[in-house]
């Protein structure tokens, strides 16, 4: 007798390569998602070197979002080394030069808390003067005309600490000669601000608060062009406040030390530019 052979239906074995099909379909597919999908990272098997110089390609040409990317991968593929070092300054940089001072100080507070004797600590200090020197309102304060002693003071005087630890700290770093000349600009904007505050006091008849505001730009910050005005403003308050003797005491030394002053004869100068909305106030 022959062997006995067993029929499948028709019906059974199409059905049986079909679901064979369904299953290496559904396996391309998984396969074409991990390597094509939204996860797919084409840096994946790159070293440190490659994504340290691919990031600082992408900063050099202004591509800021990218250059983030890297820097950020390479903090945290790679979390040890010089590499990684650098790669948190070129970090802090490209946040500031992508309008997130905030993300770059941050990112430059963690750097000088993991590296504090680190040989670039004075690029850190520098890079952080410049975050809080430059805020993204200087640009609309540009167009606007908006007096530099207007800005925050909070700001200024945070850039006035970073530059001064790094003259301090490092007086032959390249950076301490830019670093001085903005310095000198920050204390003579800074007095600026306390001199605004003081006229602002005045000008509401808070000629007491006037004094105090105007002293302050006398005695921390001699020899500034706001020295002038506040001592004007001493004059005026004591004026107001029936206090002779003082009041006398300031106009002398406003005209020995500015003798060609023409507050006396003509008052404060306008505080605002032609463009400035705050004239509207």
């Amino acid at each position: 007798m022959g062997r006995n052979t067993i029929s499948l239906p028709q019906s059974h074995t199409t059905a049986t390569w079909a679901s064979r099909l369904m299953v290496v379909f559904v396996a391309l597919l998984i396969a074409g998602c991990g390597t094509k999908g939204p996860e797919y990272d084409p840096t994946a098997t790159w070293n440190v070197e490659r994504l340290f110089e691919d990031g600082k390609a992408e900063m050099n040409s202004g591509n800021w979002r990218l250059a983030k990317e890297r820097f950020m991968q390479v903090e945290t593929r790679f979390p040890f080394g010089t590499y990684a070092q650098q790669a948190m300054l070129n970090l802090a940089y490209v946040q500031w030069k992508d309008k997130e001072p905030e993300l770059g100080l941050a990112t430059l507070g963690r750097f000088q808390q993991q590296y504090p004797s680190h040989p670039a600590s004075d690029y850190a200090l520098y890079l952080r003067g410049l975050i809080n020197f430059t805020p993204p309102s200087a640009v609309f304060a540009t167009v606007t005309g908006q007096n530099p002693g207007e800005r925050d003071p909070k700001a200024l005087r945070q850039s006035y600490a970073a530059f001064s630890e790094l003259v301090s700290r490092f007086p032959e770093s390249r950076y301490a000669t830019d670093a001085r000349k903005r310095i000198e600009w920050l204390i003579n904007t800074m007095a600026e601000n306390e001199m605004l505050i003081a006229r602002y006091y005045y000008e509401r008849f808070a000629y007491v608060a006037a004094v105090n505001r105007a002293q302050v730009v006398i005695t921390e910050f001699q020899g500034v062009p706001s020295a002038e005005q506040a001592l004007y403003i001493m004059m005026m308050s004591y004026d107001k406040l029936k206090m002779t003797d003082l009041r006398n005491d300031a106009e002398r030394v406003l005209l020995t030390n500015f003798p060609n002053t023409t507050l006396i004869a003509k008052g404060f100068p306008d505080k605002y530019s032609a463009w400035n909305p705050l004239r509207l106030f």
